[in-house]
This record gives C-alpha cells, sequence and structure tokens, in this order.
C-alpha cells in the first residue's frame, strides 16, 4: 500500500462535492465517484487543471457491490482518511422508493462497508439536507429506523407503503425528508458504533444552494428565503469550506452530532411557526396544482 491519503468523495462531479474535491486536492489523492464515469470527465479534467491529483471510479451507492468494488479500490491506492458522501437525489429525480434507496440505504452501505478499511483518526461525513430537520425529531421515528439495521429491504417497503398513504405527487418530496432526517438519525448511530475504532461521523445538512440540483428544486425553494436570516442562495464553495474543515484533525473531537447550513431557514422556522406552517401549505398546494 502506498502512503497516499484518500479522500473519496460520492457525488463528486458537480456543485457541493466537486468544489470539495478542490479542497481536499491541497494535501489528498481524490476519488470522485458517480454512477457513469463518463459523466466526470469535465470534472477530472477541471480538478487535474487546479493541480488536484485524482480520479473517477464508477459506483452505484444504492448498490451493496458497487460500494465494497469502491471501497476495494481506495484501500488499495493508500489509507482511507476521509469519506465524504455527497450522492444523493432530489424529489424531482425519482419516486419514493428510489429516493429512499439511494439517499438512506445508500449511506448505510457508504458507512458500514468504508468503515471496515478506515481507522483512527478518519472521518465520514453524510450530505443531509435541511428538508431531513424539518421534520419533528420524534422517538417513534427512530424506533422506525432501527428496522433498517436488521432488515433494509423491509425498511424501505414499510416507509413506501406508510408514504403511499399521502397524495400522489408529494409522495417524492416526503420520501426525501423521510431520507434525509433518517441521513441524520444514522449518522450519529454510525459514531456510536465507529468510536471505538477511532473513526468520526458527522452530518451536514445544507439548504438551498446554486447547484445543477439545487436548480431543479428552485421554484419550491424560493417559498424558504423571505424570512431567512440570509436571503439567498448558497454558494457550493460555501457549503464545501464546511465539508472540507470537518475532516480535519483540528476538529477531532466532532462527531454524532447533525450540522446545518441552510442560511438560518430552520431557525426561522422554528421561531415563527405560522410562516412555517404557510410555506408547508403553499410548497404542498403548488406540487399538486403542477
Amino acid at each position: 500500500m502506498s502512503d497516499k491519503r484518500i479522500c473519496v468523495i460520492t457525488g463528486g462531479g458537480s456543485g457541493m462535492g466537486l468544489a470539495t474535491a478542490e479542497l481536499m486536492g491541497k494535501d489528498h489523492y481524490v476519488i470522485i465517484c458517480g454512477r457513469t464515469v463518463g459523466k466526470l470527465e469535465d470534472a477530472i479534467a477541471g480538478l487535474r487543471k487546479k493541480g488536484v491529483d485524482c480520479e473517477a471510479y464508477p459506483c452505484d451507492v444504492s448498490d451493496k457491490e458497487s460500494v465494497k468494488a469502491l471501497a476495494r479500490h481506495a484501500d488499495e491506492l493508500g489509507t482511507i482518511d476521509a469519506v465524504i458522501h455527497a450522492a444523493g437525489v432530489s424529489p424531482h429525480m425519482g419516486n419514493g422508493e428510489l429516493i429512499l434507496k439511494i439517499n438512506a440505504i445508500g449511506t448505510m452501505y457508504v458507512n458500514e462497508i468504508f468503515s471496515d478499511y478506515m481507522g483512527e483518526g478518519s472521518c465520514i461525513v453524510d450530505v443531509s439536507s435541511m428538508a431531513g430537520n424539518m421534520m419533528p425529531d420524534l422517538a417513534p421515528m427512530h424506533l422506525f429506523y432501527r428496522l433498517a439495521l436488521k432488515d433494509k429491504d423491509a425498511f424501505v417497503k414499510a416507509a413506501v407503503k406508510m408514504i403511499s398513504a399521502m397524495p400522489a405527487k408529494l409522495q417524492p418530496g416526503t420520501a426525501y425528508s423521510i431520507s434525509k432526517n433518517f441521513d441524520n438519525w444514522y449518522a450519529n448511530h454510525s459514531a456510536l458504533e465507529l468510536g471505538n475504532k477511532g473513526i468520526r461521523v458527522v452530518s451536514v445538512s445544507p439548504g438551498d444552494f446554486e447547484t445543477p440540483m439545487g436548480e431543479l428544486e428552485k421554484a419550491d425553494a424560493q417559498n424558504f428565503i423571505p424570512n431567512a436570516a440570509i436571503k439567498r442562495f448558497g454558494k457550493p464553495e460555501e457549503i464545501a469550506t464546511l465539508l472540507a474543515d470537518i475532516v480535519k484533525p483540528e476538529c477531532g473531537y466532532l462527531t454524532g452530532t447533525n450540522i446545518l447550513c441552510d442560511g438560518g431557514v430552520i431557525a426561522s422556522m422554528k421561531m415563527d411557526p405560522i410562516y412555517n406552517l404557510k410555506v408547508t401549505l403553499k410548497s404542498s398546494i403548488g406540487v399538486l396544482k403542477s
């Protein structure tokens, strides 16, 4: 094994993942991942022009064997120092089942499999969403999430059944919120499970950012801006700086928590529940009318 320090970034071909790859490339060999390597060629070319030592590797995070192949490959190249799991799909990119499989089960596969190849001083960052923080932090949901620890397929099936009781056009958004709330919970679970190995696990919940995925959700996202503390969308480099800083040794006591980076959207909702209700209804009615 070489002495390379490896940083793996899922969803690293664009947006916040790509911006993070540029920062991590200052002192790591970076592997950016996507389901199709061909789509990552421009990203790799751009990173190399900026002096980043990197490569692209195919990975579908919802496929256990695909994640295993990625982890083995990364391990063969050096010491896996950091995994920044930014791959995911938004409500406009699939149905409830697909969203749960990629966002929730994909996070489980990444944490479970990569932790077998990581050790003291390493860090996993699971990129969640402020949507996960819009759900009440309820014990019954945490008990439900534990089903995934025993039977991932049963968890997805039960979640889809629960979501199917809602109007069809609201189901993807609900699945997304549940998947990201699950990610926050699961990151905490992983932190406790992996602490004895010296692996830190942190989830980060971005708000609305100027990324390709953010563009898909722009119409709904604009409803949240007027009451936010910072009345604009975030820039990719702003979230990238946070993600890159979390994995640094200087943050060695940071684990088992979720960090919101949303311009104050969730704070505005908590301070003004009536506004929160109005925005939620406005977004829901807009989806149903579309």
